[in-house]
């Protein structure tokens, strides 16, 4: 179920031309748990006046149980094949901003679809970030460890050389929501509407 997001601030000019550059195409967010995703999402999604879609709550509306019971029930794989439906699905629905579960873009289906479809942009976050903010929340199931920090430093040697394949990356860190809203929005502007060959990569340190 898509959020309908309000603003009381008109487009401007560069965020206007995103849209109409956009066409059908969504945008895709991609990252770790804790990156972000879906509270940037909410915030670009407004500042562009798009719907914004949280893909782990579409799953669980249409399995009609949480991702943790998924888990438990029906092990990783299952969830896996019905996440990979359900993005299939939401790339179909026209322009919206898209928060992705962590594994999403590993798999190869979902991620050239993502590249056909979409436009990609990774939420990098480093470990010591993502560890501080996953311990506010208890509904993580790869988290359920007895080395939390352990298993965060495994999944981002698995999942960043993969995440890399993202069409933008922006810098998840603990600064204002609002500013790395506006380095998507600049780095949005830069990939679509420029014609630069690459957008501009915000490392950690900017």
């Amino acid at each position: 179920m898509s959020e309908t997001v309000s603003s009381a601030s008109p487009l401007t000019a560069a965020e206007a031309e995103i849209v109409a550059a956009l066409g059908r195409r969504p945008i895709v967010l991609v990252g770790m748990m804790g990156a972000g995703k879906s509270t940037v999402g909410r915030r670009l999604a407004t500042r562009l006046h798009l719907p914004f879609v949280d893909a782990d709550t579409e799953i669980e509306a249409a399995a009609g149980m949480t991702i943790a019971e998924i888990f438990a029930n029906h092990g990783e794989p299952y969830f896996r094949d019905g996440e990979a439906r359900v993005i299939a699905r939401l790339l179909d629905n026209g322009p919206h901003v898209l928060a992705t579960g962590g594994g999403a873009f590993m798999r190869d289906d979902t991620r050239l679809r993502i590249a056909a479809q979409a436009v990609s942009l990774w939420l990098h976050a480093e470990a010591d970030v993502i560890l501080r903010r996953i311990k506010r929340r208890a509904d993580r199931p790869l988290l359920k460890t007895a080395d939390p920090a352990a298993t965060i430093d495994r999944l981002i040697a698995e999942r960043y050389p993969v995440y890399q394949s993202a069409d933008l990356t922006i810098a998840s860190r603990d600064v204002p929501h609002e500013k790395i809203v506006d380095e998507c929005v600049e780095a949005l502007h830069a990939h679509l509407c420029r014609g630069d060959l690459a957008a501009p990569t915000m490392s950690p340190s900017s």
